[in-house]
């Protein structure tokens, strides 16, 4: 006895409906909760460089150590350092980035922010 197959020509519809609804869904998430996400990044890198930045060129700890200092829901922000610009650059992956620079006298202060 043969097996009756579903005719993919009426399956292919249904199926790019499906995906068209859920790529609409997607838009409109990231379209609701993108500000808020870009702000909480934008935030978070911050106070991830600058903290971090006094952590090393003032308290003279390693950068690794420095993430021991961070808030709880920070594990996204990543460190990386200038060595010779005394500086720390926070970055959030795709979102937001903020570096903080050590000086003398006034200690790490953040570049300005670019909107």
């Amino acid at each position: 006895m043969a097996t009756v197959k579903p005719n993919p020509a009426t399956r292919s519809p249904w199926r790019r409906r499906m995906l068209m609804l859920g790529l609409a869904l997607i838009v409109a998430l990231l379209a609701v909760f993108w500000k808020p996400l870009n702000g909480y990044a934008q935030a978070g890198t911050a106070y991830g460089a600058r903290v971090a930045c006094s952590c090393r060129f003032v308290g003279g700890r390693e950068l690794s150590d420095c993430k021991k200092d961070f808030e709880p829901g920070m594990e996204l922000v990543r460190l990386s350092e200038d060595a010779k610009a005394r500086s720390v650059t926070a970055s959030f992956p795709l979102l937001s980035s903020q570096t903080a620079t050590y000086r003398e006298g006034p200690g790490c202060q953040l570049e300005p922010w670019q909107s």
